[in-house]
């Protein structure tokens, strides 16, 4: 059953939250708080016709060069040169041919000119993945773009005729722009607007945008708002919504200011925060109910920051009839990929769990018979520059992820493989480079969100709403192709 309605977005739903607003005066952020944990949702469909998109967010900027590596032998020559590496020897930040063989991937399709790319080393558990079961697909070159663009056009300057998403290369705007298609102060996220077409079909709508990482803008919709749980679980409301323990070693003083923070009011505003109270202390008793125990020892990592968050996702999707919800947006992330220094040292680990994480948290969804349902994809600031200084690399543009699910066509690799070059001078003959090997991206983050959000059931004609440069894709400019659906989801 479609659990999207287009008929919810009405003239009826916009009077109505403007009242609600106009009420609240200039709280805007506590009027929407109001509104959205008040929403009347339809009963949802029967059966479990359930779906989820999860976000791994790679905060900091993961370097692409050296996560899907190119091994071909002409581009990997290439590659070592440009990266200080002399082959097999090693040397600056190349990643030596040979410690490559067991993370090569064979896709069913073979790449053309012969191009061939392995995963780094540390990602043998997504590696392998990709080659067992066939659930895992590589997106290459993807990263925030308004239209085509090409080399030359990027350098003419001309940002009315040939324009680029703003402030690039910065790490708080980019994270923004990927998440929402805007820089810093951005309100609303492409997952937020997901979930706003979603709210309908759940009954629990204040469960359908969940985040295990704190706030993202990502997960902001115009009516959902996202409802942030930690890896231990809900967030109580100390010595209110906490039903053990007291409170300064009485049991009375706590019944007393439970009782105090939840009566009901005589005064409108009084009135709306004791709702608030009483809606949050509901809420963190329900989401401590959906989770129930944890999962066996070894069905995660340990000692893995996002494993955990993951496994508390998991937890909430095995929960998912108690809390009402048929179609859910996660948000999880990860930090420390800002590698200027240290890439050789400090990579490796970060790779190693995010590909242990993501390969964990897709084996729960089989066992739960989910697999086909919930979809898992990263994301990041932005790649990183191919040129290398010292030990590091710089702020890049595009950049290569992972997508894992089920339902996605995998043991694949999709986009255009880019030429391994630095590209600093106009004159170079490689057009997808800005300089320094920043890779211009040949897939815009509007047509990587609007495959997924596809499959999860949002209709074509809405997906332009949702995504507000897709209207500029579905075409073919300067040699390639921008197609709306990337085709990487069943």
């Amino acid at each position: 059953m479609h659990l999207i309605d287009p008929a919810r977005h009405t003239r009826r739903a916009f009077l109505r939250r403007s009242g609600q607003l106009a009420m609240a005066g200039t709280a805007l952020p506590f009027a929407l708080n109001l509104a959205t944990m008040g929403e009347a949702a339809a009963q949802a469909a029967s059966g479990d016709d359930y779906k989820a998109l999860v976000c791994v967010f790679l905060y900091g900027g993961n370097d692409y060069a050296n996560t899907v590596v190119t091994y071909d032998t002409d581009s990997y020559g290439k590659y070592s040169q440009i990266r200080g590496g002399n082959g097999d020897a090693g040397g600056g930040i190349a990643i030596p041919r040979a410690q490559l063989l067991p993370t090569l991937l064979a896709p069913t399709q073979a790449l053309p000119g012969g191009r061939q790319y392995a995963l780094h080393p540390s990602m043998t558990a997504l590696a392998d993945l990709f080659h067992g079961e066939g659930k895992v697909a590589v997106q290459l070159n993807v990263g925030p773009l308004i239209a085509p663009i090409t080399r030359a056009q990027y350098d003419s300057g001309n940002r009315k005729a040939w324009p680029v998403p703003p402030k690039l290369f910065s790490h708080n705007d980019q994270q923004s722009v990927w998440q929402s298609s805007s820089p810093e102060g951005s309100t609303v996220g492409w997952g937020g607007n997901i979930g706003d077409l979603v709210l309908s079909g759940n009954t629990g709508a204040l469960f359908t945008c969940m985040s295990v990482a704190g706030n993202a803008v990502f997960l902001s919709g115009d009516r959902a708002l996202q409802y942030q749980v930690g890896t231990g679980g809900a967030v109580r409301i100390y010595s209110v919504g906490d039903n053990t323990g007291n409170l300064f070693g009485s049991d009375t003083v706590k019944a007393a200011m439970q009782q105090l923070a939840q009566q009901s009011r005589g005064h409108t505003l009084e009135e709306e925060y004791s709702k608030v109270v009483r809606r949050a202390v509901k809420a963190e008793g329900q989401v401590t109910a959906a989770i129930q125990s944890d999962f066996p020892a070894g069905a995660f990592p340990a000692n893995n920051g996002l494993a955990s968050q993951l496994k508390m996702v998991a937890r909430l999707i095995r929960g998912r009839a108690s809390l009402g919800v048929k179609r859910q947006v996660f948000f999880v992330s990860m930090g420390g990929f800002d590698l200027h220094d240290s890439l050789i040292a400090n990579q490796p680990g970060l790779m190693q769990r995010l590909s242990d994480a993501m390969a964990a948290f897709h084996r729960q969804m089989a066992a739960l018979g989910l697999a086909e349902q919930v979809t898992a994809f990263t994301a990041s600031d932005f790649g990183r520059t191919l040129s290398y200084n010292s030990d590091g690399s710089d702020h890049g543009w595009g950049g290569h992820h992972f997508v894992v699910g089920g339902a996605v066509k995998g043991r694949a690799i999709y986009g255009t493989p880019p030429p391994v070059s630095i590209g600093n001078t106009a004159a170079d003959a490689d057009q997808w480079h800005v300089g320094q090997g920043r890779l211009l991206p040949t897939t815009s983050v509007d047509q990587y969100a609007a495959t997924l959000a596809r499959w999860f059931g949002v209709p074509d004609s809405q997906l332009d709403e949702i995504l507000p440069n897709l209207k500029n894709f579905g075409r073919t400019a300067n040699g390639i192709a921008y197609p709306r659906n990337v085709g990487f989801m069943a």
